[in-house]
């Protein structure tokens, strides 16, 4: 059962322990400081609530999003809690986040995006940052994720030319997790949503706190980093029920029953 909501260019639907979360503003979905400021709420309550284990991001339309809206453009804006989107400095969301981008993902759409843990894209999405061709440089996460997430050689050209990238040059970076055709990007977003939503929720967030922690440290820093008590969600998951109900589970030939906790 699924119960779906709209508001401000946005649409939410739960399907079971995943919320999908749609923009819906044509005709570019481009986000404006309300646009923004909803998402930020969406963002925080699914953050906060124990019943939801992963979210979708998509769009309807041919745009992912245009990103910011610059008809809307102050020097005062309020993009609300979580940043840009809602998403782009929500760093104490532990859950997993996929995008499916359906269409072009251009400047804060493409942030958004990469804002997400996992992203998904249509054969015909493309992926854009053009900032630098209006005197400005992608600073709601781009400047900061890209090279993070492609090539350095790759990520300077498009950060600094603005040039669009296709899926399947994307995908051939490793900055895609599927690259499907248009059709078929929901199911293949959903039973990457059902496959995490199959394992583990305290070791799911862990891994994500400990990606988070570690991605510039080395291995035996992190390690360190590791056994030091420092990373709570890591210490959650070994002092919880779970951290026994899988191996239990797996001596017993029978699913595992995780409670998350």
């Amino acid at each position: 059962m699924s119960v779906t909501n709209y508001a401000e260019g946005v649409r939410t639907e739960r399907r079971g322990q995943v919320i999908e979360i749609t923009l819906d503003r044509p005709k570019a979905n481009a986000i404006d400081p309300g646009i923004s400021q909803r998402l930020g709420e969406i963002f925080s309550e699914y953050r906060d609530d124990p019943s939801l284990r992963v979210a979708i991001v998509t769009a309807a339309g041919r745009f992912f999003s245009g990103g910011w809206d610059l008809k809307s453009a102050a020097p005062d804006q309020d993009f609300g809690r979580g940043g840009f989107a809602g998403l782009t400095e929500m760093f104490n969301l532990r859950k997993p986040v996929i995008a499916a981008v359906n269409g072009i993902a251009a400047g804060g759409g493409f942030e958004l995006a990469l804002a997400c843990d996992l992203i998904v894209a249509a054969e015909s999405a493309e992926f854009m940052l053009p900032e630098v061709k209006i005197g400005l440089i992608p600073d709601g996460g781009g400047v900061l994720r890209l090279p993070k997430r492609l090539p350095r050689a790759i990520a300077t050209e498009l950060l600094m030319t603005g040039r669009r990238m296709g899926a399947p040059e994307a995908d051939r970076h490793g900055l895609l997790n599927r690259c499907v055709p248009l059709a078929d990007l929901m199911p293949a977003a959903r039973a990457l949503a059902d496959d995490l939503v199959a394992s583990a929720p305290l070791a799911v967030m862990a891994v994500k706190a400990v990606l988070q922690a570690t991605e510039a440290l080395t291995v035996e820093d992190g390690y360190k980093l590791l056994t030091s008590g420092a990373l709570p969600d890591y210490q959650r998951m070994r002092d919880s029920e779970d951290y026994w109900e899988g191996p239990k589970a797996f001596q017993e030939r029978r699913p595992p029953v995780w409670k998350g906790r």
